[in-house]
């Protein structure tokens, strides 16, 4: 996921204004994506009788193409309004078509499912865990984000937020 942004016209950009407050987010997916990198292959021997059955379902190709779609490509869908950090860009304007119809972080609805899918893929219940570690981080992030978006948009934003679901259509 690190190298999409570079072919599109998203960025790391602080914007117009910007929630400081939850840089720490970033921190937290680093290090919980260091220790999945180098976790999930190094526990194949030890967790593959639990997982083989679940990873031979082969649910680790169509979880990653389900990323690509719905976390991929949304770097191009919002091009410059992308950024890395919690903030309004220049020109920022409220995106609710396509995706964003139905909810309203497909991107981070990617991130979970490649990195469960994947976890399946090595059978690796560390990898489980630490997927579902990631969860914390993202849901601070979606709320400092649906906070700055209210203040920048206001009813616009509250009539989105009615009509989509957050993460997961009928759950969250």
């Amino acid at each position: 996921m690190s190298f999409v942004p570079v072919f599109s016209s998203g960025n790391l950009s602080a914007g117009e204004r910007e929630d400081r407050s939850n840089r720490w987010v970033l921190a937290a997916f680093g290090i919980i994506g260091l220790l999945e990198a180098y976790l999930r292959p190094t526990r194949i021997a030890r967790d593959s009788g639990r997982w083989t059955a679940i990873a031979s379902a082969g649910l680790a190709w169509p979880c990653s193409s389900l990323a690509a779609c719905c976390g991929y490509g949304q770097f191009f869908v919002l091009g410059r309004r992308f950024s890395g950090l919690v903030a309004i860009q220049s020109g920022h304007t409220l995106v609710t078509t396509g995706m964003y119809g139905v909810i309203r972080n497909p991107s981070y609805l990617g991130l979970l499912v490649n990195a469960l899918g994947w976890a399946f893929a090595f059978r690796s219940g560390v990898g489980v865990l630490l997927t579902l570690l990631t969860i914390v981080p993202l849901v601070a992030r979606i709320r400092s984000e649906e906070k700055l978006l209210h203040s920048q948009f206001g009813a616009e934003y509250d009539a989105y937020r009615a009509r989509t679901a957050r993460l997961i259509p009928g759950l969250y």
